[in-house]
């Protein structure tokens, strides 16, 4: 920092400067994990939009780009110049106090601009990113670096997306292609064991200074009764069992909308399995393999995981019951990221953040007492609060930095592409 402030800092502005080289640093590493995310993908591949609830990686490295420019250097950066105007209508996603955007479903036609033209449009909003970052005064550094940790944020939430919609563009693929042709080894899974959680008056949601998204708080009181959790995740060979069984087609196990959806697609499996030679072979990040009994069941929508859970005689966890049962052991993820969840290993409570994420049986809505933040940025949560179920926890391609006890994900109960288990609760007396 010699070259920005030539007078040795005092103590407090010396701190003032760390927090400044951290961000700086936090920054230029989410940016560069992204583009190797992207690395192993052809410009072919990174064009590919095999669904609407799904985007093509090029767009995801240009609306993650889209952010910082709109949301931190065209509002507080007078010296900067925008890559191209076009593309605050073409990668924005849904904030409509922004102003209009491309349709989420035709992202897979713009073939122009090409993959080459984005990395410029990264480069160029890095560099400047990285000059305002320099240069910000320490009257607006709070508000500055409060920006910058939500966008840093919101990338890693978009190369866990990348990783998602990828592995379902090339499950498509008749070739079956891999996006890792490096192989994991099978593991092995305990029996499933139980961990008994006392009923009481708890406390649940973020509180504090370290950086949270809106929607994981106010901290407020909830009320449970005693149950137990399953110290894992419910595994292939289990999930297996109910499909012999005949789980898809038993009306008697599935919620109404569920039996409607499995019926109208015609369901009969998780969404990356396959028969092969009359053997169940799984998709995945590295290409077909065959299914390891011990591995989570991975990929399955809130509809399955409900089914699974009644099959089993148990039930999904709410999304309290999780974090005051979590509250209690750790959600520290395994370091890293890995393309494929693995069998379950140690004691007590496992598998918190580093396989699936976890359905849970509650609706995703505000906490009592939950407000948006105002103006576009307030549209980030707030506005999807309807129609989704809540995950907890983390998957093996979650970012370590998206993970924590109070971290809640969201999608529709039909959506499979999404790494998502179940963890099985049942009620104790």
């Amino acid at each position: 920092m010699e070259n920005i402030a030539p007078n040795a800092p005092s103590p407090e502005n010396q701190q003032r400067s760390l927090q400044r080289d951290d961000c700086l640093r936090a920054f230029r590493e989410t940016r560069d994990c992204s583009m190797q995310l992207a690395a192993p993908l052809s410009p072919e591949d990174q064009t590919l939009q095999s669904m609407t609830d799904a985007s093509p990686t090029k767009w995801h490295l240009a609306h993650t780009t889209w952010f910082f420019e709109t949301f931190l250097l065209e509002p507080h950066d007078k010296s900067y110049t925008a890559f191209d105007p076009a593309y605050r209508y073409l990668f924005n996603s849904y904030y409509e106090a922004v102003g209009e955007r491309h349709p989420r479903a035709a992202r897979g036609m713009l073939s122009r601009p090409g993959v080459d033209e984005i990395y410029a449009y990264r480069r160029h909003v890095d560099e400047a990113v990285t000059r305002f970052l320099l240069t910000a005064s320490e009257a607006d550094w709070p508000a500055i670096a409060s920006i910058v940790e939500l966008g840093l944020q919101h990338e890693q939430q978009h190369q866990e997306l990348i990783l998602m919609d990828i592995k379902h563009a090339f499950s498509l693929n008749p070739i079956a292609p891999a996006y890792d042709p490096q192989t994991p080894p099978p593991g092995t899974s305990s029996d499933l064991g139980w961990v008994d959680i006392p009923g009481g008056l708890y406390k649940v949601g973020h509180e504090g200074e370290t950086f949270a998204f809106d929607n994981e708080g106010p901290r407020h009181r909830v009320w449970l009764e005693p149950f137990r959790l399953a110290a894992r995740l419910s595994t292939n060979a289990e999930y297996r069992a109910f499909i012999e069984d005949g789980g898809y087609s038993r009306p008697d196990l599935w919620l109404s909308d569920g039996w409607a959806e499995i019926q109208a697609q015609d369901l009969s499996a998780p969404i990356y399995w396959r028969q092969r030679d009359g053997e169940w072979v799984e998709f995945t990040l590295h290409a077909e393999q065959p299914l390891d009994p011990n591995a989570p069941v991975c990929n399955i929508s809130y509809y399955e995981a409900d089914a699974f859970a009644r099959w089993s005689g148990k039930r999904l966890p709410t999304e309290a019951e999780w974090e005051v049962a979590f509250s209690r052991a750790s959600v520290e993820p395994s370091e890293g990221v890995s393309l494929h969840p693995t069998a379950a290993t140690g004691d007590g409570l496992t598998q918190a953040a580093d396989a699936c994420w976890q359905w849970t049986s509650s609706a995703y809505a505000a906490y009592p007492g939950y407000s948006p933040p105002p103006g576009a940025i307030g549209e980030y949560n707030g506005k999807f609060m309807c129609s989704q179920f809540v995950l907890r926890g983390g998957a093996c391609i979650t970012p370590r930095g998206n993970v924590r006890l109070t971290t809640r994900n969201f999608f529709p109960p039909s959506a499979r592409w999404a790494f998502s288990g179940v963890r099985l609760a049942e009620d104790h007396a």
